[in-house]
């Protein structure tokens, strides 16, 4: 079923046995503890108000009001000491259910949510998972390599070609894929700083392998100047001395410096993933229709809250059990239960 030796790549968040009420971060517990200091304050002027009042109703509501501001108080302590492990823990996050289980955000506006990111490669022809990990880091950007490395051992395939969508870039994974015989088809972020504020992008300056120099918008010429390290990443700097009289440099930099532009040692690699997009612009659809479906098809039967199981182990078999029953009813269904019966055996 993998002769097709191409696969997608995508992660999802799924939500664990922790209510994000059970979940402090830093900014969490700051939030959670302005808003007990508020009800305190709130209930001490509630108090001073029913003091002033005499009879039975009046001394009832004091001491409901003393009873609150009593609790208000110990939660106050127990968010403090809390404070303290949340400073304390490696990623300065604590979650009371589940220790492994870790906030993470979600596209929709305020849908943040308790869990983990499981990840998937799943071959474009069958829909079938090849590969899968739970992690508990809510971002895709260093799982490129380390999923198609598994896609393609599971595949048995020589070569393999991946698609994934832009949370995936960074340019020292894109280049990890190369000697694993991995071509990757991974889109840049649209993070123009310059291009949000109306002015030249990087992307308007154009390279020039032959010379190793950039050609701008006014068709001057960048040399390169020095090199700099940034990151761990080793960056080579070009400007022109032409900037000064430069009549589209208002449209170019707000410096009063020349503009530089700053291109990796390897970027060729990354120059070499966006021609091959350019010459097959249906990839993002492509890897859309297939792995978007499965992480809907699983998240439908796991139910609302996803995983019943606690920390990153438990919840890692139990993943690997809701995979396998996936791809067997996939299976199923593409060769009938007779042929998969016998290939089994086989």
């Amino acid at each position: 079923l993998f002769t097709h030796a191409v696969a997608a790549i995508d992660g999802s968040k799924f939500k664990a046995v922790n209510s994000r009420d059970k979940n402090f971060t830093r900014a969490s517990i700051k939030r959670r503890m302005e808003q007990v200091e508020a009800s305190i304050a709130r209930y001490m002027a509630a108090l001073e108000t029913a003091d002033r009042h005499e009879g039975e109703l009046a001394q009832a509501k004091s001491v409901r009001l003393k009873d609150k501001i009593v609790a208000l108080k110990r939660q106050m302590a127990e968010l403090k000491a809390l404070e303290v492990e949340v400073h304390a823990a490696p990623d300065k996050q604590i979650s009371l259910t589940d220790p492994d289980a870790r906030a993470m955000a979600t596209s929709g506006k305020g849908t943040g949510m308790v869990g983990y990111n499981v990840q998937t490669a799943v071959d474009t022809k069958h829909h079938l998972i090849v590969a899968h990990e739970v992690t508990n880091v809510g971002n895709d950007r260093d799982q490129l390599s380390n999923m198609a490395a598994q896609a393609k051992a599971a595949m048995g395939s020589e070569v393999l070609d991946v698609l994934a969508d832009r949370g995936y870039f960074s340019g020292e994974e894109v280049l990890a894929c190369e000697p694993l015989g991995v071509t990757p088809y991974v889109p840049k972020p649209l993070t123009s700083g310059a291009k949000a504020k109306g002015r030249f992008g990087k992307q308007d300056f154009v390279y020039d392998a032959g010379h190793d120099t950039y050609r701008c918008p006014a068709g001057e010429t960048l040399s390169k100047r020095f090199i700099s390290i940034e990151d761990g990443m080793k960056l080579h700097v070009y400007w022109t001395t032409k900037c000064a009289d430069c009549p589209l440099r208002s449209r170019c930099t707000s410096s009063k410096q020349p503009r530089r532009i700053k291109r990796w040692e390897h970027e060729a690699v990354i120059d070499a993933m966006q021609a091959r997009l350019d010459r097959r612009p249906d990839a993002m659809r492509v890897r859309r229709a297939t792995v978007e479906h499965p992480f809907g098809t699983l998240k439908a039967w796991m139910g609302a809250t996803h995983f019943k199981t606690r920390t990153l182990e438990k919840v890692k078999t139990e993943m690997s059990l809701h995979v396998l029953a996936y791809n067997l009813k996939r299976v199923i269904a593409i060769l009938g239960v007779a042929p998969l019966m016998q290939a089994m055996r086989a």
